[in-house]
């Protein structure tokens, strides 16, 4: 017994001490000591697992049968019995009414009413409170979504998100959208949004669409991420959204044609379908003037940028890179950017590994001209359809050609393609080619009053510039300039650095110079990141923001109406970096890099056929 006292005093625990005593009696006091001691060592926990659904049960079965009870919740006459503290673990609505400073908070027994609760919902949602099972349908989900949504039940207002979300079509897209912007739903609002955008061109079926109000259709058309082939495809949209109730919708025309770019629908359209619609409407005249001066002004653009001019994302087509250097053998790959995705993928493969080619862009055709295979200078060209995704040779040049570059002049799909400069494995050139779509031959004009290689070439306002490049010795910083009316080459203001593997694009009515190297390119070092415009008009030359990296054979293109710089090589890596330069705010932006890194490959701007994209 000494021995229990003394395990008293120090605090053991009585349960152990009092099954331990029965046992010990009469034992001698070595081995009386000894058990005590190995009991008082051993803990054991034991935990059933199915505890807290028992329990969970229970309480439910007291709800079901009315019993201990302290809640009477009434919605549109029905009354429904609960427990306040079931309700107050799954709210937090009523978390903050029973445990706050409200009165509820301070009676035994309590009624609330709850004014507009669908009184089903309520009911849905308290089984759910003991459950944690709800039925979601289709035709209750939206008053099941509010009333979680008030109750802050959030597990359930996320379930019910996620089942609009699936439900998601272009007849119930708009209506689901608004209706989650009223309930605060920020997730679902931006899908059905989404959802709605990607969808636009059969959303507009719908008689969801012909009843959105004035405002609700406006915020709609301001998106630039409405997926249509052309700008035609909205003015349309909003036509026939006016034609749905003229007599009360025509007074909103004029706000809502602001929003419609209309500078960027054909002239011809302009005439037969906009002014016939829309001209009679006083406030809409100096809208169709605006984008007609855009047509006929070409060299004034710049002074009648607006959101207007600015190109919707589905739009202005993808980018395709083509070849290059990767740092194996080069690249015979291609690959294509979205920009509504801002996503790479693969595309096709070219007909034969290039290297310093040239590429243009004739309407749904690529022309592949010159370059290198290994150390062999090529002169032939090849056609990539990209309609048909099927490649056929052309006529080669004249001359075999190498780091030369390659511009169009002109629009249409019978404009001469013209091929600048380079090297034929022995020499630096001056000569140029001309290619004629309609004879399908190739033809020399004037050359250029120096040899240049790997020079930035571009047509800009119906005449073609070479700028930079080598000839040789160091890299140059002369320009030229050939008008095809005069079969001349003229010199214009050189840039502010020597720029040899220098990338050059036209934008705005200007000309930009992108990277290049200084030093001879096969050095480490002297890869540059500054970027400068030039401006035809005043003839001069002005440095803007630098890229992020200093490198030279940047792949450029015009996409819309931004410059894209793709890929590159700064003297010690091939890049897979893609910018995008923003004009407004001067500044270089990163958009999604390339799988692989690439220097020199052929960037260009493709329209979105319909069997290709």
């Amino acid at each position: 017994m000494s021995g229990c006292d003394s395990q008293k005093a120090d605090g053991s625990k009585n349960s152990i001490l009092l099954s331990t005593n029965s046992i010990d009696e009469g034992l001698p006091r070595e081995l009386s000591q000894l058990s005590l001691s190995s009991a008082s060592s051993t803990e054991e926990f034991f935990c059933d697992k199915g505890h807290a659904d028992a329990v969970l049960k229970n309480i439910f079965n007291y709800f079901q049968s009315h019993k201990l009870c302290d809640v009477t919740l009434i919605a549109g006459g029905c009354r429904i019995t609960a427990h306040k503290v079931v309700l107050s673990s799954s709210s937090e609505y009523f978390a903050a009414m029973f445990t706050g400073s409200l009165k509820e908070a301070q009676m035994d027994t309590t009624e609330i009413t709850l004014e507009r609760v669908d009184p089903q919902a309520l009911q849905d949602l308290v089984n759910y409170c003991y459950t944690g099972t709800i039925e979601l349908r289709e035709e209750t989900v939206e008053v099941l979504l509010s009333t979680a949504s008030l109750l802050q039940l959030n597990s359930v207002t996320k379930a019910c998100c996620a089942f609009l979300n699936k439900q998601l079509d272009p007849c119930n897209c708009l209506g689901i959208a608004m209706f989650a912007e009223q309930q605060s739903c920020l997730d679902l609002h931006k899908s059905a949004l989404k959802y709605t955008y990607q969808h636009f061109m059969q959303v507009v079926k719908h008689q969801e669409f012909l009843a959105l109000t004035e405002e609700q259709l406006a915020n709609l058309l301001k998106s630039d991420d409405l997926n249509v082939v052309t700008e035609e495809n909205v003015f349309e949209s909003l036509m026939t959204w006016v034609q749905h109730d003229s007599a009360n919708r025509e007074n909103y025309l004029s706000t809502l044609l602001k929003l419609i770019k209309l500078p960027l629908l054909s002239s011809e359209y302009l005439i037969d379908k906009v002014e016939l619609a829309c001209g009679n409407v006083p406030e809409c005249q100096p809208l169709i003037m605006e984008a007609v001066k855009w047509h006929l002004l070409p060299e004034r653009r710049s002074l009648l940028f607006s959101h207007r001019t600015r190109p919707r994302t589905s739009t202005i087509g993808r980018l395709l890179a083509i070849g290059g250097m990767d740092g194996y053998k080069g690249a015979s790959n291609m690959e294509m950017y979205d920009p509504r995705t801002n996503t790479w993928t693969p595309f096709m493969r070219m007909g034969a590994r290039r290297l310093q080619f040239g590429v243009a862009v004739l309407q749904n055709k690529l022309i592949v001209v010159g370059g290198r295979d290994g150390l062999k200078t090529l002169n032939t060209v090849e056609c990539f359809d990209l309609s048909s995704l099927s490649w056929s040779v052309l006529a080669p040049m004249s001359t075999h050609r190498h780091g030369l570059g390659v511009a169009v002049l002109g629009e249409g799909a019978n404009s001469p393609v013209y091929a600048v400069g380079g090297h034929d494995g022995w020499i630096y050139l001056n000569s140029v080619e001309r290619w004629d779509a309609c004879s399908r031959t190739w033809t020399m004009v004037s050359p250029m009053t120096g040899a240049r290689s790997t020079c930035g070439v571009a047509a800009l306002r119906g005449k073609l510039y070479a700028v930079g490049g080598r000839d040789g010795g160091a890299c140059l910083r002369s320009v030229e300039c050939y008008d095809p009316a005069t079969n001349y080459w003229t010199n214009c203001a050189p840039m502010t650095r020597r720029r040899g593997g220098v990338s050059v694009c036209a934008a705005g009515g200007f000309l930009y110079a992108m990277g290049g190297h200084e030093a001879p390119a096969n050095t480490v070092g002297g890869r540059l990141g500054c970027v400068e415009r030039y401006d035809p008009v005043a003839d001069t030359w002005v440095l803007l923001a630098r890229l992020s990296y200093g490198r030279d054979a940047i792949g450029s293109c015009l996409l819309g109406d931004r410059i894209v710089a793709v890929g590159g090589y700064d003297g010690v890596q091939y890049l897979c970096v893609v910018e995008v330069y923003d004009s407004e705010s001067n500044c270089w932006r990163k958009l999604a890099p390339l799988s692989t890194g690439r220097a020199g490959a052929a960037v260009v701007a493709v329209p979105p056929p319909k069997n290709l994209f």
